[in-house]
């Protein structure tokens, strides 16, 4: 299997390299020896891993075919250049461009538009009638300068933001402040392992984030609310988006009657912006767990946030799931997310 890296966003520290590991999983893509530096993954798979993961990912900038991984110094970097085999992937009359960026502005001793025409050059001296193109180059190099690492490879896809930012909560119909940012609501979808064709259920479904994330990438989507307003919105912003559904419904997450569901993704309601009329977001939370345990078939997950203090994790083990994993996201002084991950055994 080739060795395949992936250029992550620098938004959060956890949340990208296990969205890339979710979506694998969720393909049952056989991928080994997995390796991260700041903001790059590498891992061994498949190269159509490529095209599940850029057609999908929100928090992944880039991915390709790995070339080499080797210290951040010049001289060492274009040894490497000079051995590596590029017959297989240029041919005779291709345009070729490289790109150097750097990951947290580290190792300043190095000149990246320096270092890319270098590059450039040792690649031109080792193939035929192969010509240097900046604008729109058939052959698209990358290196990533990371923690004093420098990863090189041919890159095969880029992730533009803009898509997700055409989503965002002020440019829909249907706008309420307590609304997730379509990057966080995707990469939910993705950690509870849906795929295209899979029945995913938010039961908390507010302005529609999560099943619009879901709808876009294929996923058959189920959602419900206890407030009509919010039914009554969700719906405006599905349209909006020309999202098909199979159902919306006004109904209590404590009490849910759903069937045919492979796996849920969802943000219950708490802090300042949205009501909890009167329970606590302990409670809310302990109820909706009890209950979604029932709807889920064995091996089925659950992705779901919280303020940090409600401990899904250990509420949901209690309630017999499994624990998978666990991320933190700072939002504000009084609030940090917990985002779980729970499965049913």
């Amino acid at each position: 299997m080739p060795s395949l890296f992936f250029h992550l966003s620098g938004e959060h520290k956890s949340l990208p390299s296990a969205e890339v590991k979710a979506i694998l999983e969720s393909r049952n893509i056989p991928f080994k020896n997995v390796k991260e530096i700041c903001q790059v993954l590498s891992l061994e798979a498949n190269e159509s891993t490529l095209y599940e993961v850029y057609s999908r990912a929100s928090y992944t900038r880039a991915c390709g075919i790995k070339l080499f991984q080797c210290q951040a110094d010049e001289t060492e970097i274009l040894e490497k250049v000079q051995e590596a085999i590029y017959d297989d992937l240029l041919q005779k009359g291709q345009s070729i461009a490289v790109r150097v960026t750097r990951v947290q502005r580290n190792a300043p001793w190095l000149n990246v538009g320096k270092l890319e025409r270098k590059i450039g050059g040792k690649i031109l001296e080792k193939t035929n009638n192969v010509k240097v193109k900046l604008k729109s180059p058939d052959i698209f190099f990358l290196g990533i300068i990371a923690d004093g690492y420098f990863v090189f490879g041919l890159k095969m896809a880029d992730i533009p933001p803009t898509s997700f930012e055409d989503r965002r909560l002020k440019n829909r119909p249907f706008f309420h402040p307590s609304g997730l940012h379509p990057k966080l609501a995707r990469c939910m979808v993705n950690l509870s392992r849906a795929t295209p064709g899979s029945l995913l259920l938010d039961p908390f479904c507010g302005t529609g984030s999560i099943l619009i994330e879901a709808g876009m990438i294929g996923c058959k989507i189920v959602g419900s609310d206890i407030k009509p307003s919010m039914v009554e919105g969700s719906l405006m912003n599905l349209r909006h988006y020309n999202i098909d559904l199979v159902g919306l419904i006004v109904a209590d997450a404590l009490k849910l009657h759903f069937e045919g569901i492979d796996c849920v993704a969802t943000d219950p309601p708490y802090g300042r912006l949205a009501s909890t009329f009167g329970s606590s977001v302990e409670s809310i939370i302990h109820g909706f767990l009890s209950s979604v345990i029932d709807v889920l078939p064995n091996g089925g997950y659950v992705s779901i946030s919280a303020p940090k203090g409600v401990r899904i994790q250990e509420l949901g083990e209690r309630l017999g799931f499994d624990a998978i994993e666990e991320h933190f996201i700072y939002v504000h002084r009084s609030l940090t997310r917990e985002l779980a991950v729970l499965r049913k055994k």
